[in-house]
């Protein structure tokens, strides 16, 4: 097959799986703490990428050999944190409410990227940034007669990892990608184990084939994007992500029963719409930078 044919099948079967995953999480979330089911998940992730390390050139050691420790650790920190207060978020609020509050993702990197990683953002991404907060704030409806402040929580998830996505791309300046990903599933899987055992509970002997399923989707899901990264730009992969606000609307209202309001649809779609924009200018900013200095 064609490299970029199979780096979109990877792409696609890699978001089917991250949304078969958060239902997972949802359905054992609403029986079990949230941080412990986290915690179970690192500690998969975590050897999963142990063995990836193991196996790569270099072995563990070349892995772990890294320039910016302190922001790989904090890396692993904020998604183990992050996806704990997401499951709760899927429990509380809701599986499609919660993914599209999280597509906005893309648009506070963009916001954080001027302070903390000195990028200069142009009137074309500050005008999609205003519109994709606006749809954040339709979504959210913080003046409904029905406001729910639980809504803020994936609002919080969203700006979490934005920050995680922020500190990646500082490491990519001087670490490789297998070095991040070894940080990411050791260090997450090292922070979670802190606070973890103390929300220890007993899993039902069905919910242990639950956990099991969502730990091997985990590790699925991880490696096809990795796979779907080595064959495509960023900015071909990032749009198909949005894949997963359709998913789980889908799975949303057929498995969980949860209703879609016209402020939910409304919403997200401007959303998606700011976000895929956003992306898409900053790969065209991005090339015109590599022309500029191949020019010089």
């Amino acid at each position: 097959m064609d490299p970029k044919r199979l780096g979109y099948v990877f792409a696609l079967t890699a978001m089917l799986i991250f949304s078969v995953q958060d239902a997972i999480s949802k359905h054992l979330g609403t029986f079990y703490p949230p941080v412990f089911i986290a915690m179970l998940r690192f500690w998969a992730f975590g050897a999963f990428a142990m063995a990836l390390g193991a196996r790569s050139p270099g072995g563990l050691k070349r892995a772990a050999a890294t320039k910016r420790p302190g922001l790989q650790v904090l890396r692993g920190v904020l998604l183990a944190l992050q996806i704990a207060l997401v499951i709760m978020a899927f429990t509380t609020v809701g599986l499609a409410r919660t993914q599209a509050i999280l597509a906005s993702g893309p648009i506070f990197v963009a916001l954080l990227s001027m302070p903390l990683l000195g990028e200069r953002v142009g009137w074309r991404r500050w005008t999609a940034i205003g519109v994709g907060l606006c749809g954040v704030l339709i979504v959210v409806n913080p003046v409904g007669v029905a406001f729910d402040l639980n809504a803020l929580l994936p609002l919080i998830c969203a700006m979490m990892f934005a920050l995680y996505v922020i500190a990646t791309r500082l490491v990519s300046r001087d670490d490789t990608a297998s070095t991040s990903f070894f940080y990411l599933g050791v260090a997450g899987a090292a922070a979670i184990s802190l606070i973890g055992p103390f929300f220890w509970t007993d899993l039902a002997a069905a919910d242990w084939l639950w956990m099991g399923l969502l730990c091997m989707t985990g590790m699925a899901s991880h490696y096809l994007l990795i796979r779907a990264y080595d064959l495509l730009d960023a900015a071909a992969v990032q749009p198909l992500t949005y894949l997963q606000v359709v998913l789980a609307a889908v799975i949303g209202t057929s498995v969980f029963g949860e209703t879609l309001t016209l402020n939910m649809v409304l919403g997200s779609a401007i959303v998606v719409a700011a976000g895929i924009f956003t992306v898409w200018r900053e790969s065209v900013v991005a090339r015109r930078r590599v022309a500029d200095n191949k020019g010089k």
